[in-house]
């Protein structure tokens, strides 16, 4: 039976899709992953401008940030951290439901950056395991995007789903145009 183009979806009668269940639950994660609201400093300006219609988070499903850990999979450290928000952050990330992930927005959360001193933490994941490393002073809307879409790869390629609870430490190329002053390449490691 030929599937006649001018019906569309009335055009395919009785037929059937078939896949692993696998596959199914790896493609639900990848288009409904659900980040939580956790903006520190003016990375989140970024991290908003990404969520506006300009650049459109609802192609990915992800239009709607949500206040509640409870509600969502996804965290996205957008600023520098300090040593009072630390525990903060972890009892979010605890509350969030499983499969979660991390994605560190910025040098400041990445490594603590031009800050150097004992009020803030020199790196997210020395709290959280962080799955995706967006580089960036602060990172624009399109290397957040970047980063969004390798979290999205490695979900559809299952490799998330095999981590030890440590978090798969993986750096992104920046895309904002802006220049950067260390090369960053996507890896596989927990170093840079």
């Amino acid at each position: 039976m030929a599937w006649d183009l001018n019906k569309g979806l009335e055009g395919l009668d009785h037929n059937v899709l078939t896949g692993s269940l696998e596959e199914l639950v790896k493609w639900a994660r990848r288009m409904s992953v659900m980040p939580a609201t956790f903006g520190l400093a003016c990375c989140a300006i970024e991290m908003m401008g990404a969520g506006g219609p300009h650049y459109d988070l609802a192609r990915f499903g992800m239009e709607t940030f949500r206040a509640s850990p409870r509600q969502a999979d996804l965290m996205i450290v957008a600023g520098r951290v300090s040593q009072k928000m630390a525990p903060v952050l972890r009892q979010i990330y605890d509350q969030m439901m499983e499969p979660k992930w991390v994605i560190s927005m910025g040098v400041c959360a990445s490594s603590g950056g031009m800050f150097n001193n004992y009020a803030l933490v020199q790196g997210v994941d020395q709290i959280v395991p962080v799955d995706v490393y967006a580089p960036g002073c602060p990172p624009g809307p399109e290397t957040l995007l970047h980063a969004i879409n390798t979290l999205h790869e490695k979900i559809r390629d299952g490799h998330l789903t095999r981590r030890a609870g440590e978090g798969l430490g993986l750096h992104v190329e920046q895309r904002d145009g802006q220049p950067s002053n260390q090369p960053v390449t996507l890896t596989s490691s927990g170093s840079r």
